[in-house]
């Protein structure tokens, strides 16, 4: 079984700033973390691993910074990290990621399973696993809490939706993406954390990815035009009373006050 585990390396949310005067986000010079949701992915493709036996191969687009993320995924059990990193790659929206990572599913070759989280949580977008299924022309299942059965050449998984779940089966390959209660992602040990330094991690540029790769980089047809800090959450009131019908008198009064009803 070849499974590759697409993950993102993101800021740490809290450090995130918003310039309000040049209406642009300003991100933290460190070196980020993965993205938590890709972690659940990471550990998920484990799991299977050591189930039906094959490769975890882990893959982002980013830049040399991108490596920190990479050694983590390598740290835990990963096989193999492939970074793929181009200034021609630099500011790509997420179908333009989606196109990257097509092509280099490409370049592996012979892959029976993508994994990746649901979202990023530094944009929330959600489009990369759909578009890189659609680029594919691969099966999706998006947001599994559970992995049922997996064969080489068939997967069964329980997709949650907004009144409970599905059970899903599919042909392989196919692109997966997990929501964190499918299992609680394993620590690094201390021998793994060493051997993640000293591992070698394959670069590749869009040269070694072969081809042309249409609208990436500065061509991305997303555009951000301005962007602004959330407004201050309002302050909240507490109605206190001494019965709870007292309570909910009060508060029925508030809100007829308030025209609410």
């Amino acid at each position: 079984m070849n499974i590759v585990v697409v993950i993102k390396q993101v800021p740490e949310i809290e450090l995130v700033r918003v310039d309000e005067t040049a209406g642009a986000v300003t991100l933290p010079s460190g070196p980020g973390i993965v993205n938590p949701f890709d972690e659940y992915a990471i550990e998920e493709g484990l799991k299977i691993k050591e189930q039906v036996g094959g490769k975890v191969t882990a893959v982002t687009v980013g830049s040399e910074r991108a490596v920190s993320a990479l050694r983590q995924a390598l740290s835990v059990g990963v096989d193999e990290a492939i970074l793929i990193t181009d200034p021609a790659f630099e500011n790509s929206d997420p179908q333009a990621i989606a196109r990257i990572l097509t092509a280099a599913i490409g370049k592996i070759g012979d892959v029976n399973l993508i994994l990746a989280g649901k979202q990023a949580i530094d944009d929330d977008s959600a489009q990369v696993p759909a578009a890189l299924a659609a680029n594919l022309d691969w099966p999706q299942i998006l947001f599994v809490k559970k992995t049922e059965s997996v064969t080489d050449s068939e997967a069964v998984f329980l997709r949650t939706t907004e009144e409970g779940y599905d059970s899903v089966t599919t042909s392989l390959p196919a692109v997966v993406s997990v929501v964190k209660e499918i299992n609680e992602p394993r620590l690094p040990s201390l021998k793994g954390k060493m051997a993640a330094k000293k591992a070698a991690i394959t670069q590749w540029s869009a040269a070694d990815l072969g081809g042309d790769i249409k609208a990436v980089g500065a061509a991305s047809p997303t555009k951000t035009i301005k962007a602004t800090a959330p407004p201050p959450p309002q302050k909240g009131e507490i109605i206190e009373g001494e019965t709870p019908e007292e309570i909910a008198e009060k508060l029925f009064g508030k809100l007829r006050e308030d025209q609410v009803l």
